[in-house]
């Protein structure tokens, strides 16, 4: 696993916790840059093991662009609160809701919402329940269903482990072994041992375990995605473990999504390829943005 110095938050960024309708959650919120002309909103939700600091490299140069850009530690993840052991707290449905309630508590009008690998099943979730808030939805690194094969047996492993060990005995297991690309992949991205390990440990075991069983058992709902009037953007890099890339090509012909494919990037195009990432993603919102007005 390569990994990069953990980089500070751009000028202006700030760290607090955003109250909802649906309880708080722990953001980071960059504004727009000074003397750019804002452009929108977007809304940044993190993948499985991962939380907001996966999303540092990409808030200044979409500020430079324009776009206020708040990712979020959805609930249970690193420093948003939720339950230990009540897996039903984490049902995909709950974590949509909280998505929503989000976007509300943003009071900015309609976002662009963007979901990277389990964050973009439960954004997807989330704007099936109400397309309303969002201005586009861009799925990073995420599928039509459920994960590969070699994944799910990842995953399985994990759950086994939570199973019979603390987070800490977990998480010294893990680095012997090496996180896989799914369990621990957006870690690609940063380099500060200590905020990995109070991440992993500030993470709920009952979140885990759910999200973990959804990854592996994730139903197909292209089409009823397809049928939503949102713009789409597929953004994956050019190699991914998690879901094949054809799998991901093929999704964004049935949504007649915009597709980006990020060379020199994985799963985790937000950590291997920030700048190209950034520049996709701002160009799509532009283009979005426009649509929905």
């Amino acid at each position: 696993m390569t990994t990069h110095p953990a980089p500070a938050p751009p000028p202006g960024a700030r760290a607090y916790g955003l109250s909802t309708a649906r309880g708080v959650f722990a953001v980071v919120d960059c504004p727009a840059a000074p003397g750019a002309e804002p452009r929108g909103v977007a809304l940044l939700l993190p993948g499985f093991t991962g939380s907001k600091e996966d999303f540092t490299l990409l808030h200044e140069p979409l500020a430079t662009r324009g776009y206020r850009t708040v990712a979020v530690d959805g609930r249970g993840q690193h420093e948003s609160d939720g339950p230990e052991d009540d897996e039903t707290a984490y049902a995909q449905k709950e974590l949509a809701r909280d998505v929503l309630a989000q976007a509300e508590a943003l009071d900015c009008g309609p976002v662009h919402l963007l979901g990277h690998s389990l964050g973009g099943q439960i954004a997807r979730a989330a704007v099936l329940l109400d397309h309303a808030p969002f201005r586009s939805l861009t799925l990073m690194a995420s599928g039509p269903a459920e994960i590969s094969v070699s994944q799910q047996q990842r995953v399985k492993l994990l759950r086994d482990a939570l199973a019979v060990m603390s987070m800490a005995e977990v998480w010294d297991v893990i680095q012997a072994m090496g996180p896989p690309e799914e369990v621990g992949g957006p870690a690609r991205g940063i380099g500060d041992q200590d905020l990995l390990r109070r991440r992993w440990l500030g993470t709920k075991p009952a979140q885990l375990l759910a999200t973990g069983r959804q990854l592996c058992t994730e139903p197909d709902r292209v089409a009823e995605l397809a049928a939503l009037p949102l713009p789409f953007h597929v953004l994956s890099g050019a190699h991914d473990d998690t879901w094949p890339v054809a799998l991901l090509d093929d999704m964004a012909v049935r949504l007649n999504a915009h597709r980006t494919v990020v060379e020199g990037a994985e799963h985790s195009p937000n950590a291997d390829q920030p700048l190209p990432t950034a520049r996709a993603l701002a160009d799509f919102w532009d283009t979005a943005g426009r649509e929905r007005t």
